[in-house]
């Protein structure tokens, strides 16, 4: 298994108790468990606060997991890009005659454990639609896709629900957005709001 920060000896637990630590301190807690399968895309919303990836960061070590995120190819050319890796980092070349989902599912054929995080949102700004990609990885990779809900009114990250996506693209989506529905995140004043059709 690629070593990353997730799963280093004795950093890795230290990150633990420390994330633990701050998020009973600030209030917030974690409820459910992440899935016990070897892959899935894990996408969390929603994003609206820059809070949110240290939230997350904590909720990813309170969970131990060991998870993957997407970033430029650029951001891992020397003399920082073996942090980025260390992090868990999966770079994406725009150069490439391979779109974003190709990379991402020839990413996950190559690994036996694979999870994919990633805010459907794209941005912590206000938005009326997600976008697509995490779907279209989920599904061309033939992966399931599981929740994390955040919950700013009650300071809670709801995780572990699992969704397999079908042959109709339109009513899976309508589907997840649902569990979403009504939350607020961090920042209520950034919220997604789901449109109705």
């Amino acid at each position: 298994m690629k070593t990353t920060i997730f799963n280093t000896p004795i950093l890795s637990p230290f990150l633990r108790f420390l994330s633990n630590s701050i998020m009973r301190l600030v209030g917030w807690r974690v409820e459910g468990k992440l899935p016990d399968l070897p892959k899935f895309v894990l996408i969390a919303a929603p994003h609206s606060s820059n809070w949110d990836f240290l939230m997350f960061l904590g909720v990813v070590f309170h969970l131990r997991a060991n998870v993957r995120f997407m970033g430029k190819a650029e951001l891992f050319r020397n003399p920082f890009g073996w942090f980025f890796y260390y992090c868990g980092g999966i770079p994406v070349d725009r150069t490439k005659s391979q779109g974003l989902v190709e990379q991402m599912v020839n990413a996950c054929q190559k690994s036996e454990k694979f999870i994919l995080t990633i805010a459907p949102e794209g941005t912590r700004h206000h938005v009326t639609e997600w976008k697509m990609g995490f779907y279209h990885i989920a599904r061309n990779a033939g992966i399931p896709i599981v929740l994390a809900v955040v919950d700013g009114k009650h300071k809670t990250m709801r995780v572990g629900q699992v969704f397999h996506p079908t042959e109709n693209m339109d009513a899976d989506i309508k589907a997840v957005q649902g569990y979403f529905e009504g939350m607020t995140g961090i920042n209520p004043r950034k919220r997604y709001i789901i449109l109705k059709n």
